[in-house]
This record gives structure tokens, C-alpha cells and sequence, in this order.
């Protein structure tokens, strides 16, 4: 098992702090824009819940017969990724795939299923998936901010007042976590299994 200095485990700790300040500022944005309280998002998460992963994609002699990563869109509230400079990303738009190309010192900032519902379908979280490179390895590291696994998620009542249409049904976090990994990684996103029966 490879050990890690306690310089590098700082370092990782310090990131995550500083990815979380950024998520948290990120969703005081997204409530503000949803003319909402700055902390309605905030406080609608319960405990909050954060997760950070490194991916590793070693290049591939026949990239176009495999993928890094299929398509999804992300179960969680917002994914902050950080790249680096090999392109891999590529959203779905209009049943095409587009790449993201890398661009240096940003981060990618993913809105997943959870501002979606919140939003009653203001914001829609982006279905995307990953591919290799035939010559360079790639490496991502995404930070997923979540809501606490007995939060209860719903649209924001502010929402559905405004055309009377309430889009998805109440749950808890932990039952659409559960759900998501039960049915795959698929091209089509969650959220449409907690649908309502309205338009």
C-alpha cells in the first residue's frame, strides 16, 4: 500500500476546504438567481455532504470502442472538476456530443440532479460522460457536493406559486442516491423517476 507524506494529506485537506467554500458560494448564487433566500439551497441540503474523487484514464490504441466514464448526469447537487490539459469531457446537446475543451486554472462547474428538481426545472443538470485519448493518459479530479443523506428534496415551494406546476415530488436524498446506482449509469437522468404526473 503506497503511503502519503503528511505535506501531501495538507494539501488534499486544504483543497477540499477551499472546493467546499466554492460550492457553498456557488449555491448562494444559484438561490439568488432562483429569487430565492441566499440560504434557501443551504439549508434545504440538511447536514451537507461532500465527496472528491481522482480519476485516472491511461490512453487507448481504439478510443472510439470504449469510454472512461459513460453518460450520466451527476446525482448530487454540483460537481466541481478540476482537468487537466487533455480533453476527455463532452456534454450532450441536442443529441450530439460536444467536447470541453480543458482551459487552464478553471474549473468545470457541473449542476446535477438535485438543483434541478430544487429548481422545479429552472436549472437542468447536463448529461456528460468521459473519453480517453489514444496518446496521453488524462487525469480529473471531481468534487461532488451533497445534500445529507435524510434530506428531504423537493422544489422550492417559491417556485411552483409562480405557474402552479410542481414538477417532481418530495424524497429523501438517500432514497434517489439509492435509485440512481441501482439502474446504471444510463443517458437519461434520474430525476425522471420522481417525476409528477404534471406537465
Amino acid at each position: 500500500m503506497r503511503s502519503y507524506s503528511c505535506k501531501t494529506k495538507e494539501v488534499v485537506g486544504e483543497y477540499c476546504r477551499n472546493a467546499r467554500g466554492l460550492a457553498l458560494r456557488l449555491l448562494e448564487a444559484i438561490s439568488e438567481s432562483l429569487g430565492l433566500e441566499k440560504d434557501y439551497i443551504d439549508k434545504a441540503l440538511g447536514k451537507h455532504g461532500q465527496h472528491m474523487a481522482i480519476n485516472y484514464y491511461p490512453p487507448c490504441p481504439q478510443p472510439d470502442l470504449t469510454y472512461g466514464l459513460p453518460g450520466h448526469s451527476d446525482p448530487n447537487v454540483i460537481t466541481i472538476l478540476l482537468q487537466d490539459d487533455v480533453p476527455g469531457l463532452q456534454v450532450l446537446r441536442n443529441g450530439k456530443w460536444f467536447a470541453v475543451n480543458p482551459i487552464p486554472s478553471t474549473f468545470v462547474v457541473n449542476i446535477g440532479d438535485q438543483i434541478q428538481v430544487l429548481s422545479n426545472d429552472r436549472y437542468k443538470s447536463v448529461l456528460h460522460r468521459a473519453v480517453v485519448n489514444c496518446d496521453k493518459e488524462r487525469i480529473s479530479i471531481p468534487t461532488f457536493y451533497c445534500p445529507s443523506p435524510d434530506a428531504v428534496i423537493g422544489p422550492a415551494p417559491q417556485l411552483t406559486d409562480i405557474d402552479s406546476s410542481t414538477h417532481y415530488r418530495n424524497f429523501v436524498y438517500s432514497e434517489y442516491y439509492e435509485k440512481f446506482w441501482n439502474r446504471g449509469l444510463t443517458t437519461e437522468t434520474c430525476s425522471d423517476l420522481f417525476k409528477t404526473s404534471h406537465p
